[in-house]
């Protein structure tokens, strides 16, 4: 077999089998449950559920991976494993979809099932954008896309906003150097690391046109819809009880409405949008009480959003007008 043409240190065969998970894992199962009870996949799965709201088809995509995976370990326990780079399936995946829908969590969840289920070594994850992959002056890129997939060996490569690797308009760009490297080494170490490329899908989709060679080794196409409005409702009440806050009497129904006109504005980001809707809130609930320095503060008062610190926002002014 002819050497690699791009080497990342750390990523020999050798260093694989050294720092491997131990097969006695998951070694002796004959069964799913088996497996199941020996990776505890199932629990990441259960945290996964806790985690996100909604995103139904998501989480059972995430779910037929894993069964993937289990049933190959059984495969594996007959002598049925497939011989050299074959022996384990391909698993670099696209995730599209609009801000806020879930990918970063969905990647943490993903890289830790593949770890227990002994696929990557160590199952962290390295989220990335251009400008850690590619340089601005010749020689520049390789060096830096080697050393991030230097830290990424061993468990996944999160490349978010991915089709900005690719910019065909200027001539003297270095993307291209940055996606040969990631060709190479998603064939050649697809046994120690899962790339995931995260953007919107209409540019996501343009850029495997433009880059068949990288759409051929994605092997998962996953598109996360946005959120509807009472699942955005039910997240912002999740991510309020984590705070020890909770919406006070009228206030839920008017973050509602803060949701519906919000929704219709430009640049609306999801769960990420509704976070920062609640930590402006908080802060107005905080200048509400601070405003009152003599008043005795009680657990209620300092838990509670009130419908004042919601229709103080800009989104409700500007309807005004």
């Amino acid at each position: 077999m002819t050497a690699p043409l791009y080497s990342i240190p750390g990523s020999t065969q050798a260093d694989v089998s050294a720092t491997a998970p131990a097969a006695s894992a998951v070694g002796g199962a004959r069964t799913v449950n088996e497996v199941l009870a020996q990776s505890q996949v199932e629990a990441v799965m259960d945290e996964l559920d806790r985690e996100l709201i909604g995103l139904a088809p998501v989480k059972q995509r995430i779910r037929d991976i894993a069964a993937l995976l289990v049933i190959d370990k059984l495969r594996a326990s007959l002598g049925l494993a497939a011989d050299g780079r074959q022996a384990k399936p391909s698993l670099h995946m696209c995730f599209t979809g609009n801000p806020g829908t879930g990918k970063t969590t969905v990647a943490l969840r993903i890289a830790e099932i593949l770890h227990r289920l002994g696929y990557v070594r160590k199952g962290h994850v390295v989220s990335v954008t251009r400008d850690d992959l590619v340089g601005q002056y010749i020689g520049h890129t390789a060096p830096k896309t080697k050393e991030v997939l230097k830290k990424a060996m061993g468990g996944v490569l999160f490349i978010d906003e991915a089709y900005y690797l690719y910019r065909p308009e200027n001539e003297r760009d270095y993307g291209q150097e940055a996606i040969e490297i990631l060709l190479q080494v998603m064939e050649n170490h697809r046994d120690d690391l899962v790339v995931i490329l995260a953007g919107y899908k209409d540019r996501m989709d343009i850029f495997f046109k433009s880059n068949p060679g990288m759409s051929s080794r994605i092997a998962h196409h996953i598109d996360f819809p946005d959120y509807s409005s009472d699942e955005l409702l039910a997240i912002a009440e999740r991510m309020l009880g984590a705070q020890h806050y909770h919406f006070g009497a009228g206030a839920r129904d008017a973050f509602s409405d803060y949701l519906e006109r919000r929704m219709r504005q430009p640049h609306f980001a999801n769960a990420r949008s509704v976070r920062n809707a609640l930590d402006r809130a908080r802060l107005r609930a905080a200048s509400r009480l601070f405003a009152d320095r003599d008043r005795v503060l009680t657990k209620a008062d300092l838990t509670t959003l009130m419908p004042a610190d919601i229709l103080a926002s800009r989104v409700f002014q500007a309807a005004a007008n």
